[in-house]
Protein backbone atom coordinates (compact mmCIF):
# COMPACT_ATOMS: atom_id res chain seq x y z
CA UNK A 1 0.00 0.00 0.00
CA UNK A 2 1.18 3.55 -0.75
CA UNK A 3 1.42 6.05 1.59
CA UNK A 4 1.39 9.75 0.90
CA UNK A 5 2.59 12.49 3.02
CA UNK A 6 1.62 15.42 4.31
CA UNK A 7 2.98 18.17 5.56
CA UNK A 8 2.33 18.56 9.16
CA UNK A 9 1.19 22.60 8.61
CA UNK A 10 -1.28 21.05 6.06
CA UNK A 11 -2.53 18.17 7.99
CA UNK A 12 -5.62 19.86 9.86
CA UNK A 13 -6.69 22.00 7.50
CA UNK A 14 -6.83 18.49 5.01
CA UNK A 15 -8.96 16.82 7.48
CA UNK A 16 -11.25 20.26 7.54
CA UNK A 17 -11.03 20.28 3.98
CA UNK A 18 -12.55 16.27 3.69
CA UNK A 19 -15.14 16.61 6.52
CA UNK A 20 -16.54 19.71 4.50
CA UNK A 21 -16.60 17.96 1.43
CA UNK A 22 -18.03 14.76 3.08
CA UNK A 23 -20.87 16.83 4.85
CA UNK A 24 -22.13 18.79 1.61
CA UNK A 25 -21.44 15.28 -0.18
CA UNK A 26 -24.64 13.64 2.11
CA UNK A 27 -26.42 16.98 2.02
CA UNK A 28 -26.13 16.54 -2.22
CA UNK A 29 -28.02 13.17 -1.62
CA UNK A 30 -30.15 13.29 1.42
CA UNK A 31 -34.06 12.39 0.97
CA UNK A 32 -34.97 15.95 1.94
CA UNK A 33 -32.60 17.20 -1.20
CA UNK A 34 -33.20 15.00 -3.22
CA UNK A 35 -36.83 14.22 -2.94
CA UNK A 36 -38.05 18.01 -1.73
CA UNK A 37 -41.17 18.73 -4.13
CA UNK A 38 -41.52 21.40 -6.58
CA UNK A 39 -43.47 24.53 -5.44
CA UNK A 40 -45.99 23.57 -8.46
CA UNK A 41 -46.46 20.31 -7.24
CA UNK A 42 -49.10 20.62 -4.21
CA UNK A 43 -50.14 18.21 -1.56
CA UNK A 44 -52.83 16.76 -2.29
CA UNK A 45 -52.49 12.87 -0.39
CA UNK A 46 -52.95 10.65 -3.55
CA UNK A 47 -56.01 12.48 -5.02
CA UNK A 48 -53.98 14.34 -7.97
CA UNK A 49 -50.44 13.38 -7.41
CA UNK A 50 -48.36 11.22 -4.19
CA UNK A 51 -47.23 14.85 -2.44
CA UNK A 52 -47.07 14.31 1.24
CA UNK A 53 -48.53 10.43 0.84
CA UNK A 54 -46.37 9.65 3.37
CA UNK A 55 -47.66 11.67 6.04
CA UNK A 56 -50.66 9.60 6.26
CA UNK A 57 -51.65 7.51 8.75
CA UNK A 58 -51.77 4.79 5.81
CA UNK A 59 -49.37 4.01 3.21
CA UNK A 60 -49.82 5.45 -0.02
CA UNK A 61 -52.67 7.86 1.93
CA UNK A 62 -54.92 4.71 1.07
CA UNK A 63 -57.37 4.22 4.55
CA UNK A 64 -58.48 1.24 5.09
CA UNK A 65 -62.57 1.09 5.89
CA UNK A 66 -62.54 -0.32 9.62
CA UNK A 67 -65.83 -2.46 10.63
CA UNK A 68 -69.22 -0.26 10.40
CA UNK A 69 -67.62 2.02 7.59
CA UNK A 70 -69.09 2.11 3.91
CA UNK A 71 -67.02 0.87 1.13
CA UNK A 72 -65.67 3.17 -0.75
CA UNK A 73 -68.04 4.92 -3.16
CA UNK A 74 -66.59 5.59 -6.82
CA UNK A 75 -67.08 7.92 -9.42
CA UNK A 76 -68.71 6.61 -13.15
CA UNK A 77 -66.28 6.72 -15.94
CA UNK A 78 -67.46 10.09 -17.06
CA UNK A 79 -70.43 12.47 -15.97
CA UNK A 80 -70.87 16.25 -16.25
CA UNK A 81 -72.64 18.05 -13.53
CA UNK A 82 -73.67 22.10 -12.26
CA UNK A 83 -72.83 22.85 -8.80
CA UNK A 84 -73.36 26.15 -6.73
CA UNK A 85 -70.73 27.30 -4.64
CA UNK A 86 -71.06 28.11 -0.99
CA UNK A 87 -68.22 30.81 -0.14
CA UNK A 88 -69.17 31.03 3.73
CA UNK A 89 -67.68 33.69 5.67
CA UNK A 90 -69.55 33.55 8.82
CA UNK A 91 -70.65 31.35 12.19
CA UNK A 92 -68.93 28.63 9.98
CA UNK A 93 -67.66 26.95 13.00
CA UNK A 94 -70.99 26.42 14.64
CA UNK A 95 -72.28 25.16 11.03
CA UNK A 96 -69.53 23.27 9.21
CA UNK A 97 -70.29 20.86 6.32
CA UNK A 98 -71.49 18.95 4.31
CA UNK A 99 -74.82 20.56 3.66
CA UNK A 100 -77.75 19.91 2.62
CA UNK A 101 -77.92 21.86 -0.79
CA UNK A 102 -77.64 25.55 0.86
CA UNK A 103 -76.34 26.26 4.12
CA UNK A 104 -78.27 25.83 6.96
CA UNK A 105 -81.02 28.14 7.35
CA UNK A 106 -79.35 30.29 10.51
CA UNK A 107 -76.53 31.50 7.80
CA UNK A 108 -78.31 34.11 5.42
CA UNK A 109 -77.54 34.10 1.91
CA UNK A 110 -75.06 37.42 0.95
CA UNK A 111 -75.04 38.03 4.57
CA UNK A 112 -73.07 35.14 5.98
CA UNK A 113 -72.39 33.45 2.67
CA UNK A 114 -71.99 33.96 -1.21
CA UNK A 115 -74.05 31.97 -3.77
CA UNK A 116 -71.80 31.30 -7.22
CA UNK A 117 -72.12 28.74 -9.95
CA UNK A 118 -69.69 26.41 -11.97
CA UNK A 119 -69.56 23.41 -13.99
CA UNK A 120 -67.50 20.10 -13.74
CA UNK A 121 -66.45 17.66 -16.60
CA UNK A 122 -64.96 14.71 -15.94
CA UNK A 123 -63.75 11.40 -18.11
CA UNK A 124 -61.69 8.90 -17.51
CA UNK A 125 -61.50 7.23 -20.18
CA UNK A 126 -59.14 10.35 -21.96
CA UNK A 127 -55.54 9.29 -22.82
CA UNK A 128 -52.65 11.64 -24.40
CA UNK A 129 -48.65 12.15 -23.96
CA UNK A 130 -49.57 13.82 -20.58
CA UNK A 131 -51.30 10.68 -19.22
CA UNK A 132 -54.82 9.41 -18.54
CA UNK A 133 -58.23 11.12 -17.48
CA UNK A 134 -59.33 14.78 -18.64
CA UNK A 135 -61.30 16.90 -16.38
CA UNK A 136 -62.42 20.66 -16.40
CA UNK A 137 -64.13 22.72 -13.18
CA UNK A 138 -65.77 26.21 -14.56
CA UNK A 139 -65.83 28.76 -11.99
CA UNK A 140 -68.54 31.32 -13.19
CA UNK A 141 -67.76 35.43 -12.33
CA UNK A 142 -65.94 33.74 -9.14
CA UNK A 143 -62.68 31.16 -9.25
CA UNK A 144 -62.06 29.29 -6.86
CA UNK A 145 -61.03 30.93 -3.58
CA UNK A 146 -58.49 29.14 -2.70
CA UNK A 147 -55.60 31.68 -3.73
CA UNK A 148 -54.41 35.21 -1.37
CA UNK A 149 -56.16 37.39 -4.00
CA UNK A 150 -59.58 38.75 -4.68
CA UNK A 151 -61.68 35.81 -6.74
CA UNK A 152 -64.59 38.03 -8.48
CA UNK A 153 -63.50 36.80 -12.06
CA UNK A 154 -64.16 33.52 -14.00
CA UNK A 155 -61.80 30.85 -14.20
CA UNK A 156 -61.10 27.10 -15.44
CA UNK A 157 -58.74 24.58 -14.06
CA UNK A 158 -57.92 22.04 -16.54
CA UNK A 159 -56.11 18.32 -16.35
CA UNK A 160 -55.16 16.69 -19.28
CA UNK A 161 -53.47 13.78 -17.33
CA UNK A 162 -50.78 15.00 -15.68
CA UNK A 163 -50.77 18.60 -16.42
CA UNK A 164 -53.05 21.22 -15.62
CA UNK A 165 -53.73 24.35 -16.93
CA UNK A 166 -55.26 27.60 -15.31
CA UNK A 167 -57.45 29.48 -18.17
CA UNK A 168 -59.26 32.86 -17.21
CA UNK A 169 -61.30 35.05 -19.57
CA UNK A 170 -62.30 38.38 -20.46
CA UNK A 171 -62.96 39.68 -17.10
CA UNK A 172 -59.70 38.36 -15.75
CA UNK A 173 -57.43 40.68 -13.70
CA UNK A 174 -54.69 43.01 -15.74
CA UNK A 175 -51.89 40.92 -14.29
CA UNK A 176 -52.71 37.66 -15.61
CA UNK A 177 -52.20 35.69 -18.94
CA UNK A 178 -54.82 33.59 -20.64
CA UNK A 179 -53.81 30.66 -19.67
CA UNK A 180 -50.89 29.25 -17.44
CA UNK A 181 -49.39 26.30 -16.06
CA UNK A 182 -51.17 25.42 -12.58
CA UNK A 183 -48.98 21.93 -12.43
CA UNK A 184 -46.81 19.70 -13.89
CA UNK A 185 -48.27 16.83 -11.48
CA UNK A 186 -51.63 17.08 -10.68
CA UNK A 187 -54.18 14.24 -12.35
CA UNK A 188 -58.19 14.15 -12.44
CA UNK A 189 -58.99 12.26 -9.04
CA UNK A 190 -59.67 8.72 -10.35
CA UNK A 191 -62.71 7.13 -9.75
CA UNK A 192 -61.59 5.75 -6.83
CA UNK A 193 -60.35 8.27 -5.24
CA UNK A 194 -62.03 8.43 -1.99
CA UNK A 195 -59.66 5.85 -0.66
CA UNK A 196 -57.43 8.96 0.42
CA UNK A 197 -60.06 10.44 2.35
CA UNK A 198 -60.64 8.73 5.99
CA UNK A 199 -64.41 8.17 6.54
CA UNK A 200 -65.86 10.80 9.28
CA UNK A 201 -68.76 9.61 11.25
CA UNK A 202 -69.55 13.23 12.24
CA UNK A 203 -69.67 14.51 8.93
CA UNK A 204 -71.88 11.48 8.07
CA UNK A 205 -74.34 11.91 10.81
CA UNK A 206 -75.04 15.43 10.40
CA UNK A 207 -77.11 15.21 7.43
CA UNK A 208 -78.96 11.68 9.24
CA UNK A 209 -76.36 9.70 7.16
CA UNK A 210 -78.34 10.59 4.22
CA UNK A 211 -74.41 11.33 3.22
CA UNK A 212 -71.17 10.12 3.45
CA UNK A 213 -68.60 12.38 4.46
CA UNK A 214 -64.53 11.86 4.15
CA UNK A 215 -62.59 14.81 5.28
CA UNK A 216 -59.61 15.32 6.95
CA UNK A 217 -57.60 18.88 8.31
CA UNK A 218 -54.16 18.81 7.45
CA UNK A 219 -51.34 21.48 9.42
CA UNK A 220 -48.51 23.14 7.67
CA UNK A 221 -46.02 20.78 8.24
CA UNK A 222 -48.07 18.61 6.01
CA UNK A 223 -49.17 15.79 8.31
CA UNK A 224 -52.95 15.47 9.02
CA UNK A 225 -54.06 16.32 12.40
CA UNK A 226 -58.03 15.86 12.37
CA UNK A 227 -60.79 13.53 10.77
CA UNK A 228 -64.16 14.95 10.75
CA UNK A 229 -64.68 19.16 9.98
CA UNK A 230 -65.58 19.95 13.40
CA UNK A 231 -63.62 21.50 15.75
CA UNK A 232 -63.13 24.03 13.07
CA UNK A 233 -59.31 24.39 12.59
CA UNK A 234 -58.52 27.74 10.84
CA UNK A 235 -57.57 29.59 13.47
CA UNK A 236 -54.77 27.05 13.79
CA UNK A 237 -53.36 27.29 10.06
CA UNK A 238 -55.37 24.36 9.64
CA UNK A 239 -56.30 23.13 5.92
CA UNK A 240 -59.54 21.24 5.04
CA UNK A 241 -60.07 18.22 2.26
CA UNK A 242 -63.72 16.86 2.39
CA UNK A 243 -66.11 15.11 0.04
CA UNK A 244 -69.70 13.90 0.62
CA UNK A 245 -71.21 10.90 -1.83
CA UNK A 246 -75.12 10.06 -1.00
CA UNK A 247 -75.66 6.54 1.34
CA UNK A 248 -77.89 4.91 -1.05
CA UNK A 249 -77.41 3.96 -4.65
CA UNK A 250 -79.87 5.45 -7.12
CA UNK A 251 -80.39 5.46 -10.96
CA UNK A 252 -78.45 7.68 -13.07
CA UNK A 253 -80.54 11.10 -14.28
CA UNK A 254 -79.45 10.36 -17.77
CA UNK A 255 -78.17 7.11 -18.99
CA UNK A 256 -81.05 4.63 -16.98
CA UNK A 257 -79.21 1.44 -18.47
CA UNK A 258 -76.49 2.26 -16.05
CA UNK A 259 -76.59 0.16 -12.34
CA UNK A 260 -77.52 2.44 -9.59
CA UNK A 261 -74.62 4.34 -7.64
CA UNK A 262 -73.77 6.79 -4.70
CA UNK A 263 -73.85 10.15 -6.12
CA UNK A 264 -71.24 12.32 -5.42
CA UNK A 265 -73.15 15.32 -3.02
CA UNK A 266 -70.57 17.77 -2.15
CA UNK A 267 -67.29 18.71 -2.22
CA UNK A 268 -66.40 20.68 0.74
CA UNK A 269 -62.88 22.15 1.73
CA UNK A 270 -61.09 25.40 3.39
CA UNK A 271 -60.28 28.76 1.11
CA UNK A 272 -58.35 31.56 2.02
CA UNK A 273 -59.73 32.84 5.68
CA UNK A 274 -60.34 36.74 6.22
CA UNK A 275 -57.42 38.64 7.58
CA UNK A 276 -57.08 41.89 8.67
CA UNK A 277 -53.85 43.06 6.32
CA UNK A 278 -55.98 40.30 2.96
CA UNK A 279 -59.87 40.74 3.62
CA UNK A 280 -60.22 38.80 0.44
CA UNK A 281 -61.36 36.31 -0.96
CA UNK A 282 -62.63 35.74 2.78
CA UNK A 283 -63.45 32.22 2.51
CA UNK A 284 -62.83 30.02 5.62
CA UNK A 285 -65.20 27.28 4.52
CA UNK A 286 -66.32 26.20 1.19
CA UNK A 287 -69.08 24.21 -0.36
CA UNK A 288 -69.18 22.67 -4.14
CA UNK A 289 -72.67 20.94 -4.06
CA UNK A 290 -73.64 19.10 -7.19
CA UNK A 291 -77.23 20.07 -8.51
CA UNK A 292 -77.44 17.78 -11.54
CA UNK A 293 -74.82 14.89 -11.85
CA UNK A 294 -75.29 12.57 -14.33
CA UNK A 295 -73.26 10.03 -16.70
CA UNK A 296 -73.38 12.64 -19.16
CA UNK A 297 -70.11 12.22 -21.69
CA UNK A 298 -68.40 15.65 -21.85
CA UNK A 299 -67.79 17.33 -25.27
CA UNK A 300 -64.09 18.19 -25.23
CA UNK A 301 -64.65 20.61 -28.05
CA UNK A 302 -66.47 22.34 -25.57
CA UNK A 303 -64.27 21.63 -22.43
CA UNK A 304 -60.57 21.10 -22.91
CA UNK A 305 -59.99 20.95 -26.56
CA UNK A 306 -59.22 24.76 -25.49
CA UNK A 307 -55.79 23.72 -24.05
CA UNK A 308 -55.40 20.64 -26.25
CA UNK A 309 -52.74 21.81 -28.32
CA UNK A 310 -50.78 23.54 -25.76
CA UNK A 311 -47.04 22.98 -25.26
CA UNK A 312 -47.09 23.28 -20.97
CA UNK A 313 -42.93 24.11 -21.58
CA UNK A 314 -44.29 27.63 -23.28
CA UNK A 315 -46.57 28.81 -20.83
CA UNK A 316 -45.92 30.85 -18.03
CA UNK A 317 -46.45 29.69 -14.53
CA UNK A 318 -49.39 30.49 -12.27
CA UNK A 319 -48.74 32.80 -9.93
CA UNK A 320 -51.72 32.11 -7.74
CA UNK A 321 -50.23 31.43 -4.69
CA UNK A 322 -47.57 33.87 -4.25
CA UNK A 323 -49.52 36.48 -6.65
CA UNK A 324 -47.43 40.02 -7.71
CA UNK A 325 -47.99 42.77 -5.78
CA UNK A 326 -50.02 44.78 -8.11
CA UNK A 327 -53.17 41.71 -7.51
CA UNK A 328 -53.48 43.10 -4.22
CA UNK A 329 -54.43 46.23 -5.19
CA UNK A 330 -57.78 45.12 -7.31
CA UNK A 331 -60.89 45.76 -5.64
CA UNK A 332 -63.06 42.90 -4.15
CA UNK A 333 -65.98 42.05 -4.49
CA UNK A 334 -67.26 44.22 -1.73
CA UNK A 335 -65.12 47.54 -3.10
CA UNK A 336 -62.49 46.58 -0.13
CA UNK A 337 -58.89 46.77 -1.44
CA UNK A 338 -55.70 45.22 0.48
CA UNK A 339 -52.75 46.98 0.99
CA UNK A 340 -50.06 47.36 -1.58
CA UNK A 341 -47.58 45.11 -1.63
CA UNK A 342 -46.64 41.48 -2.02
CA UNK A 343 -49.69 39.08 -0.68
CA UNK A 344 -49.13 38.08 3.09
CA UNK A 345 -47.49 34.78 4.37
CA UNK A 346 -51.24 32.77 5.14
CA UNK A 347 -51.92 29.23 4.87
CA UNK A 348 -52.87 27.90 1.69
CA UNK A 349 -52.95 24.43 -0.57
CA UNK A 350 -50.13 25.94 -2.25
CA UNK A 351 -47.95 26.66 1.68
CA UNK A 352 -48.42 22.99 2.88
CA UNK A 353 -45.17 21.21 3.99
CA UNK A 354 -43.09 24.05 2.77
CA UNK A 355 -41.20 26.68 4.39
Amino acid sequence: MTRFATPRGLFIPALLGLAIALVVAILAISPATQGAVPDDVYATYGVHNDAHNADCAFPNCTYVRTPGEPTNPRYPAYWTSHWAMYRVFNKYQDYPPPYDGKPPAALKDGVDYQTSWGATYYDSTWRGPSGEGAMEEHYEKFCLPIFPIPNNYTCSFISLGKTAFFVTYDDRPSWMPPVCLFSPSNHPPERDFIKHLPYSKADSARLGDRVQGYSFWVGQSGKPIQTGVSPDQTANGGIMFGYGFDSNATPDRVNKRAAPYRHPQSFYFSGVPYMPQLPQPNAPIVSQNYTDFAMTRPDPAKTWAQVAGLDPKTLPKCQLFNPPAVAQTAAAPDGRLSAPGPAPKVPTWGSIGKP
